[in-house]
């Protein structure tokens, strides 16, 4: 007799295995095609189809290095959402290990697989023909392939940067900005002028060339009557910024002088014509360092000259002359006289007095002002260590504000700042500020720093820049959207969680990077 009901199911067959939930992970620097995210995408797809995985999200990081992890912001959500309680997913799908990085230290990619992992989120390699799955042999391909990784930007650092010096001794100029009294012209594979370049401009052909040529001519005989009234008229940089700014002269970005970007002028050999590159390395965006002499890279005469060499090497000589290096005892004997001839001292005084070396090298020479003071006989009536520090943080402030702003028009974004309160409004869609946080110890010897945010103003996006333990030096950055901030300050330590230390950043390239704007035929492509 025949049943219409459905049969039992059988109760000793398996039950069918939940399917997992993945991640895509998505980074592409290069215009390379294989690299591309529709290729890292169907790639990804095909093996979660493969392998019965559900994706749930996409994370990615496009025109993002793979050589450092804290300028993907991508990567950062991705690794905080893995290692949150309700993460969602259990696996990210990555095209292949050069995908996930070329961190040139690989225990760094390791460490961060390994965080995924403590987390019970597992990092599969799509296109590696190898299953990640902690076995030995696994673990000796990814060793491999994250050294071939590595390896790879390595070699393409050397190549870049043999080309650049190629490029620089057949007299073309290199990137940055041409400077105030000069032009960047814009020439063909036949050395045929296409036009001056504006500022933030760029060659449109891989074959053009960008080489510097004189500018507006009254630019042009400013700069020369700086050299006058430094060399003749004896006149150091703050007079002659000083001077400037009475006239309503502003410097090629259109900002009031100040004797640094004076001393920049009387400095930079590209007055005369030289092209001079490496003075400076970022390689592989691993460390800053300033190189010696012997390795820079330079063509002389490269360009139209605008100030004799016999005037700017007298300039020259003369600041060398000003700025050699004293020993500790001239530089005490000079302090010395300074203190019998105005019966105090101060950074002021000091930087003020003609043929004395400045507050800075004092500081650095001696550990602090205050030290110096004290070999010297002078005791301050009241510790002026803490107006010493807020009178280099207000410079600071100063120079991290025209930071931004040239950072942000150099990825094409528009800026406004506020004279009155230097608040930015970028592009205008939002508002940010810039602050520094100085650094205070603890009684125990712990670090802290209190963010003051001004609520007056409410900007859309707080900057704060986190010095380190001698402020001296920018430690790192935090970007701090008005959302979080239901407070008008924070106070910061080493450690402040994932809520605060997700806005935490090495650099401000992602904060460029918000106001960038891309060009019409790059959206197309």
């Amino acid at each position: 007799m025949s049943s219409d009901r459905n049969p039992s199911p059988d109760p000793h067959s398996e039950p069918a295995k939940p399917r997992r939930r993945a991640v895509a992970y998505l980074r592409m620097s290069t215009g390379l095609q294989q690299y591309s995210p529709d290729n890292q995408m169907a790639v990804i797809e095909r093996y979660a189809a493969e392998n019965d995985m559900d994706l749930v999200a996409t994370y990615s990081d496009e025109a993002r290095s793979g050589l450092r992890y804290d300028t993907r912001p991508g990567m950062q959500k991705m690794l905080a959402d893995a290692q949150s309680a309700e993460s969602g997913f259990d696996a990210i799908l990555v095209y292949d290990i050069s995908r996930w990085g070329r961190f040139q230290d690989q225990d760094e990619a390791a460490s961060l697989e390994f965080a995924c992992r403590r987390a019970r989120v597992q990092v599969h390699y799509c296109m590696d023909r190898f299953v990640n799955d902690g076995s030995p042999m696994s673990t000796v391909m990814k060793s491999l392939g994250r050294y071939m990784a590595a390896d790879y930007s390595s070699k393409l650092s050397e190549k870049v940067f043999a080309g650049q010096c190629r490029l620089i001794e057949r007299g073309y100029r290199q990137g940055g900005m041409a400077g105030y009294g000069l032009r960047r012209m814009r020439i063909d594979r036949n050395g045929e002028p296409q036009g001056i370049l504006d500022w933030g401009q760029r060659k449109s052909l891989q074959t053009d060339r960008v080489i510097l040529v004189p500018g507006p001519e009254e630019e042009v005989e400013t700069v020369r009557w700086m050299y006058r009234e430094f060399i003749d008229g004896g006149r150091l940089e703050g007079e002659i910024a000083a001077l400037l700014n009475e006239d309503g002269i502003m410097t090629d970005l259109g900002r009031p002088w100040t004797r640094g970007t004076v001393h920049q002028v009387l400095t930079n050999e590209k007055y005369i014509g030289n092209n001079v590159f490496n003075r400076h390395s970022f390689k592989l965006k691993y460390e800053r360092r300033n190189n010696p002499p012997e390795e820079w890279v330079r063509a002389d005469g490269a360009f139209e000259a605008i100030i004799d060499e016999a005037i700017y090497f007298t300039a020259r000589g003369m600041i060398r002359e000003r700025n050699r290096r004293y020993s500790n005892g001239e530089m005490l004997d000079r302090l010395e006289r300074l203190y019998r001839h105005k019966g105090y001292l101060s950074g002021l005084a000091i930087d003020e007095a003609e043929d004395m070396p400045s507050s800075g090298a004092y500081a650095s020479r001696f550990g602090s002002l205050v030290r110096a003071y004290s070999l010297v006989g002078f005791t301050p009536d009241r510790d002026y260590r803490y107006i010493e520090i807020n009178r280099a943080l207000r410079r600071l402030h100063a120079d991290a504000v025209a930071g931004a702003i040239a950072g942000i028009e150099e990825m094409g974004g528009a800026v406004h700042r506020d004279p009155a309160t230097d608040l930015l409004t970028v592009n205008g869609e939002f508002t940010a500020s810039i602050v520094v946080a100085r650094c205070r110890h603890t009684g125990g010897g712990a670090r802290r720093w209190k963010i003051r945010l001004d609520t007056g103003l409410a900007p859309d996006l707080t900057v704060a820049l986190r010095m380190d333990g001698a402020n001296e030096a920018v430690l790192d950055h935090y970007l701090l959207p008005r959302p979080v901030l239901d407070t008008n300050r924070i106070r910061l330590a080493d450690r402040n969680g994932l809520m605060l230390d997700a806005f935490r950043f090495e650099t401000l390239e992602f904060f460029f990077a918000m106001a960038g704007r891309a060009r019409i035929s790059e959206i197309a492509a």
